[in-house]
């Protein structure tokens, strides 16, 4: 083991950990809460600039091999992912003071970094762990509203139990196998004994729960419903990044077998129906974006079904489309002078007569998030059912295009009480430039995905 290319390999993850023991030394020793926030943002924006060189360097390295390796395209994923979360701690600074909020975010972001960088099953499992734990106890820190503790609780119930569904899948691959390394897992898909096949789907329904597909897809409306703003917006693009990008590692870009496919294929068109419906009933913008986010994890798990190297890149384009337009959706969702009113959606009547910009970013977020040309969420979404078309599968890419209509309903809506509706009177709070600039920086990259989404594309 080099010593050298341990520091360049995981340099974004010592930058991550470097930002958690500044903040510890921060908290403990000098009991002090100002400055956190510039560290954590520090700490990100490194990260993320260290794994956009490298990938840049096309740098290719494995300093424990076996278990964890880089190429340029898991240095590409690690740097979006990373710059998703800047938003949110522009977001967050006003929610969150003490360094509790963000030593527990960079430390779920390391679990991230470690997640796509995987090459054994102990390795995914430590990243996946390191990721979610810290996300249960964010939950419950953003006490807002007398369901948060619930909301924990259930999700902190489900996450384990998608982490046991994880190990016994692992389990029985290195049974079938006698391999931890995840190169096992492509060639189970190929293999015909029981205990293989066993292996892959546990595997997969665990990557199913922790995604909030249907029907696993419970937890998610309560723990986005019961976060604060900062923290639902983290799990909707940051967690949701990690498990799809995750599960892409796996399965490489090995073919998937029919059963296996049906599964893929018919479960999240189920999530895509479902999560369409069920945002349409909803009073609450919190949980219109959590069954928002369970449709748009089935277009994602949509994407497995394509073939080679296009599997990654729609997956990622995807997943940098949603991410910019939920971060641009709250980042511009009006302060109020509590967490309930900022929640509820017939306080956004009349928005664009009091607050116009406001009204125009999150309008944009949702056209785009519906899917509306020309902006980056139809480019993403017809990514994904041209892959699925040319892997053969006619079929569900219509059905799966027919099931995104539904969610023009519910997007529309939102933007009907903000433009077409008398205003309601409300106690705001100023908005702050912090949660303006996170809505510029995600407006600007959204526009060049919509207008060169080609350059993009060739990026990946």
């Amino acid at each position: 083991m080099n010593a050298r290319e341990v520091l360049t390999a995981m340099l974004p993850e010592h930058l991550l950990l470097a930002g958690i023991v500044a903040l510890v030394i921060l908290e403990i020793a000098m009991h002090r809460t100002r400055g956190a926030f510039f560290l954590s943002l520090l700490a990100t924006l490194g990260a993320a600039a260290a794994a956009a060189c490298l990938a840049s360097a096309a740098y290719t390295g494995a300093p424990f091999p076996g278990q964890y390796s880089v190429s340029p395209q898991d240095l590409l994923a690690k740097a979006v992912v990373l710059a998703l979360a800047v938003p949110v701690l522009l977001v967050s600074r006003s929610d969150f003071r003490s360094a509790r909020f963000h030593v527990l975010l960079l430390s779920s972001l390391y679990g991230v970094c470690l997640l796509l960088s995987a090459d054994s099953f102990l390795t995914l499992f430590l990243g996946l762990e390191l990721m979610s734990l810290p996300v249960y106890v964010l939950v419950l820190l953003a006490y807002r509203e007398p369901q948060s503790a619930e909301a924990a609780l259930k999700y902190l119930v489900l996450g384990g139990t998608a982490s046991a569904v994880f190990l016994m899948g692992a389990s029985l691959l290195f049974g079938s196998s006698g391999s931890l390394d995840i190169a096992a897992f492509a060639d189970a898909l190929r293999a015909p004994d029981a205990m293989a096949t066993t292996g892959v789907i546990l595997v997969v329904i665990a990557f199913l729960v922790k995604a909030a597909i249907v029907p696993f897809h419970t937890w998610a409306p309560d723990a986005y419903e019961g976060a604060s703003v900062p923290v639902t917006a983290y799990m909707a693009t940051i967690v949701k990044a990690g498990v799809l990008l995750a599960i892409v590692r796996l399965l490489g870009v090995a073919p998937l077998p029919r059963p296996l496919v049906d599964m893929l294929a018919i479960l999240p068109l189920i999530s895509i129906v479902w999560g369409n419906l069920a945002a349409m009933r909803q009073t609450s913008f919190r949980r219109m974006i959590a069954y928002s986010s369970i449709a748009h994890a089935g277009y994602l798990f949509y994407a497995l079904l394509g073939e080679g190297p296009g599997r990654f890149q729609a997956v990622l384009f995807y997943l940098v489309a949603y991410g910019l337009m939920n971060l641009l959706a709250f980042a511009s969702l009006p302060r109020e002078a509590d967490d309930a009113a900022l929640d509820r959606l017939d306080d956004l009547r009349g928005l664009f007569t009091r607050n116009p910009y406001a009204a125009l970013m999150i309008a944009i977020a949702m056209l785009s998030l519906a899917g509306i040309p020309p902006l980056p969420g139809f480019v993403a979404k017809f990514l994904i059912f041209k892959n699925v078309i040319a892997a053969g599968y006619v079929a569900y890419a219509v059905l799966g295009l027919v099931g995104s209509y539904l969610g023009i309903y519910f997007y529309l809506r939102v933007i009907q009480y903000m433009f077409m509706s008398a205003e309601t009177p409300v106690s705001r709070v100023a908005s702050a430039g912090r949660a303006l600039g996170a809505g510029l920086l995600c407006l600007v990259p959204a526009i060049a995905l919509a207008v060169f989404p080609g350059w993009v594309l060739s990026q990946f």
